[in-house]
């Protein structure tokens, strides 16, 4: 069996032969093939034991080359969200909507397999923070699948004064609980809530580069940058060449050079570094459709460092269907909501600074969202328009609008104080933004009254 099985790993998939291929594994494995399954289900689930693992990584090359039509590797089951059913292992945490717009849950699907996942990721060394955010789609059926960076400055429609998304999992103490909170921004700023989530440890990159024996990228700039409170140093050439766990995350980490660096300092911001971190990705894609034999390494590095609610048997499935199904860089999309800057007025800052204070963020481009979320993320056939997607905006006055015609916090709903100035008449107050990033320490913008004149007043310091 053993001896027939490696044969069939070097088959060449012709195909004019796989209808062959397929008949003879299946007839072969019949009798043994839940009894192996179980097996490496047991394995992978001791990780310490790694000369078994590693004799497993060896076994699911086959069954990911061949295995995948004899063994039991599962279509993920679509969860059931209609009502107020919750998902499976978050029963502590509840998914309330309020009054707001319930994001769509159930539908006619575009194709017989098309899903949606919502990927976080999450440095836990840098205090919780889910920087990263990426909503994705993946039609099996057509081989067709997109990728949809979301800033971490945009605004959200929630109730408290700093309305940036990335502050969602921390303000509701971050675990389960902050994450259900920031799938549910999300997918209320979508329209429907991805079918799957998947949170993963900022170590976890580096894990999984060398998992799978480095990942060649044409890194496009010098980087040179240093932060001794992060403990954090980045050192990288510009150029193609192979990059190693630690290369990578110095890449995807950066967006600015020191001040001094010889190099200069373009200071890309939060959209340069969306646009490495995409670039980085179809890089690591293309690897692994090239080379499935590091999946037993991988699917170590994914249970010490990734929390999911797909099972082993649906990662596997994706996996061969996308390798099977012939799925390559060109049939995915890679992309960051598309979005403008504005600065927006800060009650609790404004107080805490005794000035008018703002900060910088970004609010979706809500047609080209929405166009985005019909044409490509949204699994359903039926269209939304905007009352269904959870815009946010900012008026001519400095108040806050959401498309859905409902803002959770009233007080930021109403405009805030204007200053004008007395000597020129012109409105201190603007919502107009000159990129749409702040830097990671860089302070709000303020407006100082000085002998500037108050027209209203803003109440409330939360």
């Amino acid at each position: 069996m053993k001896g027939k099985r490696e044969a069939d790993n070097n088959f060449n998939f012709k195909s004019e032969k796989l209808d062959e291929l397929r008949s003879r594994v299946d007839a072969a494995f019949d009798e043994h093939g839940d009894e192996a399954w179980e097996q490496i289900k047991g394995i992978f689930t001791h990780p310490k034991r790694l000369l078994v693992a590693a004799l497993a990584a060896v076994l699911l090359v086959g069954v990911i080359t061949v295995g995948g039509y004899l063994l039991k590797i599962r279509a993920p089951e679509l969860p059931n969200r209609d009502g107020d059913t919750q998902d499976p292992g978050q029963t502590d945490v509840d998914l309330d909507y309020g009054d707001g717009v319930r994001p769509r849950v159930s539908g006619e699907r575009k194709s017989k397999d098309f899903y949606t996942v919502l990927v976080l990721g999450r440095d836990t060394g840098g205090g919780g923070n889910t920087d990263t955010m990426l909503l994705a789609s993946y039609d099996v059926t057509n081989q067709k699948a997109t990728v949809m960076s979301i800033p971490r400055d945009t605004m959200v429609n929630v109730s408290w004064d700093v309305k940036k998304i990335n502050s969602v999992y921390n303000y509701y103490g971050g675990g389960d609980k902050g994450i259900k909170a920031l799938y549910k921004e999300i997918s209320q700023l979508v329209g429907f809530e991805p079918d799957y989530q998947v949170v993963v440890e900022w170590e976890a990159v580096g894990a999984i580069v060398e998992a799978i024996g480095g990942v060649y990228f044409d890194v496009p700039y010098n980087m040179d940058y240093h932060d001794q409170y992060q403990d954090l140093v980045i050192e990288q050439e510009k150029g193609y060449r192979k990059l190693n766990g630690d290369d990578a995350m110095q890449v995807i980490r950066w967006r600015k050079n020191d001040s001094n660096s010889p190099y200069g300092n373009p200071q890309i911001g939060d959209s340069g570094r969306m646009q490495i971190q995409q670039d980085f990705l179809k890089a690591v894609i293309k690897q692994l459709l090239k080379n499935v034999a590091n999946l037993g390494k991988l699917a170590e590095v994914f249970q010490e460092n990734v929390e999911t609610d797909l099972s082993f048997e649906n990662i596997l499935w994706f996996g061969k269907r996308a390798v099977f199904g012939g799925l390559s860089l060109e049939d995915v999309s890679f992309m960051t909501m598309p979005w403008t800057g504005v600065y927006v007025y800060s009650r609790t800052l404004s107080a805490e600074y005794g000035r008018t204070m703002k900060l910088d963020y970004v609010v979706p481009q809500a047609n080209a969202l929405l166009d985005l979320v019909n044409d490509s993320l949204s699994p359903f056939t039926e269209k939304f328009t905007l009352r269904d997607l959870d815009i946010m905006s900012v008026n001519a006055d400095g108040s806050l609008a959401s498309s859905t015609g409902r803002v959770e916090d009233s007080k930021a709903a109403a405009a805030p104080p204007v200053f004008v100035d007395p000597y020129t008449g012109r409105i201190a107050n603007s919502s107009e933004s000159t990129g749409g990033e702040t830097e990671e320490n860089d302070p709000p913008a303020e407006v100082t009254s000085g002998s500037l004149t108050v027209i209203g007043e803003a109440t409330g310091n939360e």
